[in-house]
């Protein structure tokens, strides 16, 4: 099986973040999936208006090469005021522009997120869908992952403590392959 590059944001700006434990957390996943792991900092990117459009900066240009020169893009967001981070607004906005120049189209994305709350990220990884499906990410649908944090969700090495936790969210990254590699086939017919 082939192994696939993977740009992942986190769609938090905190220090410390959940989100950010929990994608590292997944990236140790990665292996058992095919999947290697590369982050891509939004902290950085400038607010993004139309001004930049016909002169895109080298941070917007560095930005998207991270996204499309991956095979795939995980997103793990926090959810706020039952939506998703500004900063994740923001840098969905860089990636997505100029117009005609998306880095979306056709990109394998699964979103997942986790929380302390009891809804997890539920509206916060359905409005990220939403948008992702407008610009054409292929966004993967089933399983989704919603995931709740409780005390000693992660062990003393920031892995995942849970076997049958593991074990899903293995499964899932295993289905963020299988989507990678039809996308991949599309493209090359």
């Amino acid at each position: 099986m082939p192994v696939y590059t993977v740009a992942v944001i986190v769609g938090s700006v905190s220090e410390p973040s959940l989100n950010r434990r929990f994608a590292d957390a997944l990236e140790k996943l990665g292996p058992a999936a095919d999947l290697t792991f590369r982050d891509v900092a939004i902290g950085g990117l400038p607010f993004y208006g139309t001004q930049y459009d016909k002169d895109f900066p080298a941070e917007g240009r560095a930005f998207k090469e991270a996204i499309t020169s991956a095979d795939g893009l995980l997103i793990v967001t926090p959810e706020y005021n039952c939506s998703i981070p500004g900063a994740l607004k923001n840098a969905i906005g860089w990636a997505s522009r100029p117009s005609g120049e998306s880095a979306f189209p056709g990109r394998p994305t699964p979103v997942t997120g986790a929380t302390t709350g009891a809804v997890s990220t539920a509206v916060a990884q359905n409005h990220l869908k939403a948008i992702l499906t407008a610009q054409g990410a292929a966004v993967l649908g089933v399983p989704e992952a919603y995931i709740r944090l409780g005390d000693g969700f992660f062990d003393d090495d920031g892995a995942i403590a849970s076997a049958g936790t593991r074990t899903f969210l293995t499964g899932y990254l295993r289905n963020f392959h299988d989507l990678i590699a039809r996308w991949s086939r599309v493209i090359a017919e």
